[in-house]
């Protein structure tokens, strides 16, 4: 059985505030393209098929185009919701659109419900696990600690259990996690609960693949567990991701056979950095002024109208940051904050306005707060 396993398009996402739909509307084409071309028997997509619980009309527009077409080459799909989806909103007429060949898993009644699809070989089948937030299936699932790796396991144990009533059926699980080992990037958001948001891979042992989302760098945590990453670079720590989705071959005996199709790159992302008068004037800039560019600049000065100057040369310029050394004032708090968690910003703050580091005790206390919060939140979305 030949697999197209993809994820994270956050149909909807902006880049600094420019729209992403032409580039994401593209994407979408080239999958289809490849559908085609490559003659796949099944897509997967393992989670963050929308940027937000809520998104625009144009995202969803571009996510029916999708599924029309695949449904019409009779192509099926299984797709789960990630930590950016609203359940419930992606899952609305799972059981009705599944006739047309869509299968759609993101409720975690659904995790041990395959879609079992058939080859030459026989069946295989496809285990779809949502992003499951500990705070709110711990109960579910009667783990001692609300944590990704006890809660997954369970899931797990689920799956294995009804693959064990289904002898000679190969198995892929869909998942949406962070799985130890793999190398995430900015653009992604955090989903520590506990203090721990990653798990091991051991907790897929047992079947024969695993699609995993959630983290935008394509790459193989082992032989049979990998991430496909983002179809698009969402943040500048991505410059050097070369974007791609696995296409799988699973043989009669669940071998594997896998190819890198890469992405089609409509725009480059690209940094810079120097004095202003340097960088309008330097020849060897020249294929970087139809990139999207973070721009650093060094002068001791801060240039007046510096950002409108670097456009005229640079025209697709997002974003501009100054040396900390002579402008921490001028860098943005989006800036100063980038790559940390939620817990470490807050006790960052706690530190700057009392001028005392926080205990142990107190840094608990935090960790429970936000977890609280977070479980809140996700209970909002998920409603």
């Amino acid at each position: 059985m030949r697999i197209l396993h993809t994820s994270d398009w956050h149909l909807g996402r902006q880049l600094h505030r420019v729209p992403l739909i032409d580039e994401q509307r593209a994407f979408l084409r080239f999958l289809v393209d490849t559908v085609r071309e490559h003659r796949v028997d099944v897509v997967t997509v393992a989670g963050d098929v929308f940027d937000r619980a809520i998104p625009p009309l144009d995202a969803i527009g571009l996510f029916d185009q999708v599924l029309e077409e695949l449904a019409g080459m009779r192509v099926p799909l299984v797709m789960i919701s990630g930590n950016h989806d609203s359940p419930r909103r992606l899952g609305v007429n799972a059981r009705l659109i599944e006739r047309a060949g869509i299968h759609l898993r993101t409720s975690v009644d659904d995790c041990a419900r395959p879609a079992v699809l058939n080859d030459e070989h026989g069946p295989v089948a496809f285990y779809g696990l949502p992003y499951l937030e500990p705070g709110l299936v711990q109960a579910h699932f009667e783990t001692e600690k609300p944590s990704h790796e006890a809660v997954l396991g369970a899931a797990m144990d689920q799956v294995r259990a009804d693959l064990a009533t289904r002898p000679g059926t190969r198995s892929v699980v869909l998942a949406h996690a962070f799985v130890t080992g793999a190398e995430p990037s900015d653009s992604e958001r955090d989903i520590t609960a506990g203090g721990v948001s990653s798990v091991s891979a051991s907790v897929f042992d047992g079947t024969d693949y695993v699609a995993l989302g959630h983290l935008h760098r394509c790459q193989k945590i082992t032989d049979r567990v990998r991430y496909s990453g983002s179809p698009l670079a969402y943040s500048f720590s991505e410059v050097d991701h070369p974007k791609a989705m696995w296409l799988v071959d699973l043989d009669a005996q669940g071998r594997l056979d896998d190819q890198r199709i890469p992405c089609p790159v409509p725009r480059t992302l690209g940094r810079l950095t120097g004095t202003l008068d340097a960088l309008l004037a330097d020849p060897e800039h020249t294929e970087l002024e139809r990139s999207w560019l973070h721009i650093t600049l060094t002068d001791p000065d801060r240039p007046h109208m510096a950002m409108e100057r670097l456009k005229e040369r640079f025209p697709h310029t997002l974003r501009l940051s100054f040396t900390a050394e002579h402008h921490t004032s001028d860098e943005s708090y989006a800036t100063r904050v980038n790559g940390r968690s939620d817990h470490d910003i807050a006790l960052g703050f706690l530190h700057h306005v009392t001028n005392v580091p926080a205990t142990a005790q107190e840094q608990d206390l935090l960790r429970e707060g936000l977890e609280s919060v977070r479980v809140q939140a996700a209970a909002r979305e998920a409603h």
